[in-house]
């Protein structure tokens, strides 16, 4: 048994950050027994890049942890150049926490069933459990590439606490509650004229409103 706990990354663009984002992040840490890093990107290779600065981004995200502390904030993809890959950042974190630390990448089932398009993504189990989010009408098995049935079918496991035993290479899936957020919509909202009350806590939706964010 590995003697510290689990670290757990969850990335995303976070643009603005939601309940959906806070509320799978929170099932996440509770069920892994891990504190649970939100890391937004700076460049992220498989989506439109981002309307809030990084500083507004990471600002919301403290805004809107404030009082978990099983949720904390790893800024480091803000901090270099270019696309925010997962395997430079994992071989970052690996570099600083040593090769026992038990490390797991949280990633949503649809993200997840791409996994082969990502960058050296093979290389991510020699560095971390993935930890996939399952939610009701997201991708499944049957969605999967044949060379990601390969990897899932030998790493597979379905007790948590397994993960806590090795420092990588397992694959988890975790329930979460489906909440049909989206960052999108909730642009859309503000474009709209509207206010996504309820959809963003009340603290980030005040600090949208006095930047001024997402109004075109």
């Amino acid at each position: 048994m590995t003697a510290s706990p689990l670290i757990a990354l969850m990335g995303g663009t976070f643009d603005p950050v939601h309940i959906g984002h806070l509320r799978a992040a929170l099932e996440a840490a509770q069920a892994l027994n891990a504190t649970v890093r939100l890391m937004p990107s700076q460049v992220p290779p498989h989506r439109p890049q981002p309307l809030a600065s990084a500083a507004q981004r990471l600002r919301m995200l403290e805004i809107a942890i404030t009082g978990r502390p099983e949720l904390q904030i790893d800024a480091r993809e803000l901090q270099r150049i270019g696309p925010s890959f997962s395997v430079d950042t994992l071989i970052a974190l690996r570099a600083e926490v040593g090769d026992k630390r038990p490390l797991a990448l949280i990633v949503g089932a649809d993200a997840f069933a791409g996994l082969p398009s990502w960058s050296r993504w093979l290389q991510l189990f020699d560095l971390a459990h993935i930890v996939v989010l399952t939610r009701p009408g997201a991708a499944t098995a049957a969605d999967w590439p044949e060379a990601l049935h390969a990897q899932t079918d030998v790493r597979r496991c379905t007790d948590a606490a397994e993960l806590q035993t090795v420092a990588s290479g397992k694959v988890f899936a975790l329930a979460v509650t489906p909440l049909a957020i989206s960052a999108t919509a909730v642009r859309e909202c503000f474009g709209r004229g509207e206010v996504p009350h309820w959809l963003v806590p009340s603290e980030v939706l005040a600090y949208i409103e006095r930047e001024g964010l997402y109004r075109w």
